[in-house]
């Protein structure tokens, strides 16, 4: 076994590592870029190395720095996490070559699945399904175009170096095909450096189903699957294992056919296999087709190691420092039902738009596993993917590991950005995800009803008015209120005008727009009106939070502060989030339509286009082509409405 291992990443994933690692005895080195100076995997590792600038091309994405990291601090390995550096077979080779491990497959391996086309060519002749299509190296549009024409519409564009829904179109139509590969392919340079794409017939109820396999380069086991069909924009939302309504026969065709495509490639390490089943008439062995070979970790892992009992960063470590396979594939058992739910700073409403901000208020569900990489006072980068956490539950069966998996969204509460805690909380209590009736498609139909937010009751406008005037631990002792008779005081929040009145040691009354609510607070917290709320409310500096079965924030006004607000009027475009301004559509003296295309900022690694909000002519343009902009940047400015 290793005495000491580097860990080529950052966030959850590095401090993942870390804790197998710390328990195994192995000491561990993490590096950072200068973003990450203060990050909690730099907090836990037993050393770290900074490696560049914020930007991943200057830190993470250095291969040549890491391994010096390595080579400098002692350590035998490498392990590289998930995204970054860790499906590329160039760096794996720099890393055998430097005299380190890397704890992963080869980069032959790599190489072999790393292009779609050719991997999906190299399946076929393993007896792996594969989904119709073309996957030839031809790319000029009008021959992609008659590829299309032959598979037969709707089909599927995708990167041939892709990965996250990066570089992916959904095309209906000969019509709209040409717009639809140029914009993949543009997505596909700017992400991988590859803009060759594959054409795949899209499949109408499709579920996406993958199987966690792991080799030590000879031969291979499965640890069953894991159902990933909730997704938006391509990206997963809520993972589960095993998957419903999986019947033994479809478990063991697929759970094979994962196999061959590992032993084909003389895997080593943790991989995935995905496939695309056509659920259409239930789950049935002849309808499942590969879709590609994911060479490392999973983000969703934890629930296979959940219902297997497998902790496979051990395994991982075990067969990079020479041991054999750790389980026979008769030795591996399923038990009870997993599912993991990815919480993420975004701004749902807004499309999902990957917000930042410091963390002002952290606290997780107790029971659940919580993979994060922050901590309360952090801040989310604008550098890097917003996750805050995933938070995975296990229970004996589905319904049992769901009705969990809604109560620790519930009970977590974050504070000082937006999140996707409450489309998280919402899609869990979805009927037909509850009934286990899941496809790809599923949040994309019900989209309005999950996004939609419920305005905050009267009790909990109360209690944020209660902790504004200072009251939210005891009505008689904090405010500067008196017992000698009620007093009243007005507070002033955004969008709530409330007047509150003491009238006796932690009794008040607060009246919100001629609703009065008695609130009282005993020992075991809030009543508002009789009922008890379970309420927990947190005063922060980004302002006043209620947390009940769900969070509310809010914040309190000066009124001695206020100042006039200026609309725009629909006629100022601005940045939604930092990000690089990738092309302007518009010159000033232009006239646009209301909704028409005014530019394309990228994020995130994914193209965001902004529209005109209104009909009109341009008056300036702001931004450039190749220049970085931060959130809330004027862009594009409309002239005046007459």
């Amino acid at each position: 076994m290793f005495s000491k291992i580097l860990i080529a990443n950052r966030g959850e994933i590095a401090c993942r590592v870390i804790d197998t690692a710390r328990r195994m005895g192995v000491a561990t080195v993490a590096v950072y870029s200068d973003a990450d100076a203060g990050a909690r995997h730099v907090a836990m590792a037993d050393a770290a190395v900074p490696i560049g600038g914020p930007a991943p091309k200057d830190s993470y994405l250095r291969g040549e720095a890491i391994i010096a990291a390595a080579l400098a601090t002692g350590a035998q390995a490498i392990h590289p996490g998930y995204g970054f550096l860790s499906e590329n077979p160039d760096f794996v080779d720099a890393v055998q070559a430097a005299g380190l491990i890397f704890i992963g497959p080869s980069g032959d391996a790599i190489r072999a699945m790393g292009l779609k086309d050719a991997a999906k060519r190299l399946m076929v002749e393993a007896g792996v399904p594969v989904v119709p299509g073309y996957h030839g190296a031809g790319q000029n549009p009008a021959q992609l175009a008659a590829e299309a024409a032959k598979i037969g519409y709707p089909v599927l564009i995708k990167a041939v170096a892709g990965g996250g829904g990066k570089g992916m179109r959904r095309v209906e139509t000969a019509a709209g095909f040409a717009e639809a590969l140029a914009s993949a392919q543009g997505e596909a340079a700017t992400a991988f450096g590859n803009p060759a794409v594959l054409i795949e017939k899209y499949v109408e109820k499709p579920r996406h189903i993958e199987v966690q396999v792991f080799g030590d380069g000879t031969r291979a086991v499965h640890l069953y699957e894991r159902d990933c069909s909730l997704q938006r924009r391509h990206q997963k939302v809520i993972e589960e294992a095993p998957a419903p309504g999986m019947t033994p026969e479809m478990r063991a065709a697929m759970g094979q056919a994962a196999v061959r495509a590992a032993e084909a490639i003389g895997y080593s390490g943790a991989g995935t296999v995905e496939f695309i089943v056509d659920a259409s008439q239930g789950l049935r062995p002849d309808r499942f087709w590969f879709m590609e070979m994911n060479t490392r970790l999973q983000v969703e892992h934890p629930v296979t190691e959940a219902i297997t009992g497998v902790d496979l960063v051990e395994w991982q470590l075990r067969v990079a420092s020479g041991e054999p396979l750790p389980a026979r594939q008769e030795e591996l058992h399923i038990s009870g039902h997993a599912f993991e739910a990815r919480l993420y700073a975004e701004d749902v409403p807004a499309g999902f738009l990957p917000a930042t901000g410091t963390l002002t208020h952290l606290a997780f569900a107790p029971g659940a596993r919580v993979d994060t990489g922050v901590r309360a006072g952090d801040t989310i980068s604008p550098w890097y993917d917003p996750m805050i956490a995933k938070l995975t539950v296990h229970g004996p069966t589905r319904a049992v590991a769901l009705a969990q998996l809604t109560r620790a969204l519930e009970a977590t509460e974050v504070a000082g950005s937006v999140t996707n805690l409450g489309f998280l909380a919402a899609l869990s209590r979805h009927a037909g995800f509850r009934a286990g009736d899941v496809d790809t498609g599923l949040i994309g139909r019900d989209l309005q009803t999950l996004t939609d937010a419920l305005p905050p009751s009267g009790a909990i406008v109360a209690l944020a008015a209660i902790a504004a005037a200072g009251l939210a631990e005891g009505a008689g002792v904090m405010g500067g209120f008196t017992l000698w008779a009620p007093l009243r005081r007005a507070v002033l929040l955004e969008g709530h005008m409330t007047t509150l009145s003491v009238e006796a040691p932690d009794r008040v009354r607060v009246e919100i727009d001629g609703a009065v609510h008695d609130c009282v607070l005993k020992s075991d917290g809030w009543w508002v009106d009789g009922a008890k709320t379970g309420a927990h409310v947190v005063t922060h500096a980004g302002g006043i939070s209620v947390f009940a079965q769900g969070a509310h924030h809010f914040n309190a006004v000066d009124p001695l502060a206020r100042v006039a607000e200026v609309s725009g009027g629909g006629g100022l475009t601005l940045a939604p989030m930092p990000g690089l301004v990738k092309a302007v559509f518009v010159v000033p003296g232009q006239e646009v339509a209301a909704g028409e295309r005014l530019a394309v900022l990228e994020a995130m690694k994914m193209e965001h286009t902004l529209l005109a909000g209104r009909a009109g002519v341009v008056a300036e343009v702001l931004c450039a082509p190749g220049v970085q902009v931060e959130a809330g940047a004027a862009l594009i400015r409309l002239e005046v409405e007459p």
